[in-house]
């Protein structure tokens, strides 16, 4: 089995910045895909960004230049870095990790002001 914790988010003004953090632990076997879900109120869950054991990476258009994923491979965490947030970006953010089937986290709310 395989946990996700997630922490990191709250409240910001529009413009603002919050970081994302998301860890793993359990029976964890690289290689595995890491990423970031949002799903905001009324809405499905959508992809944000993912990133492979080797670092490669994937963004949603909404959030390229303005969000940057990384991830440590030797503690098995996650990052989202999240810049010039817009209110649309409000929403419950879900870590996963990809290992023949996604893990999830419970989410953590991102809300972002005008």
């Amino acid at each position: 089995q395989v946990q996700l914790v997630e922490s990191g988010g709250g409240l910001v003004q529009a413009g603002g910045s919050l970081r994302l953090s998301c860890a793993a632990s359990g029976s964890i076997f690289s290689p595995y895909v890491m990423g970031w879900y949002r799903q905001a109120p009324g809405k499905q869950r959508e992809l944000v960004a993912t990133i492979t054991s080797g670092s490669s990476t994937n963004y949603a258009d909404s959030v390229k230049g303005r969000f940057t994923i990384s991830r440590d491979n030797a503690k098995n965490t996650v990052s989202l870095q999240m810049n010039s947030l817009k209110p649309e970006d409000t929403a419950v953010y879900y870590c996963t990790l990809v290992k023949l089937r996604n893990y999830w986290g419970k989410g953590t709310l991102v809300t972002v002001s005008s």
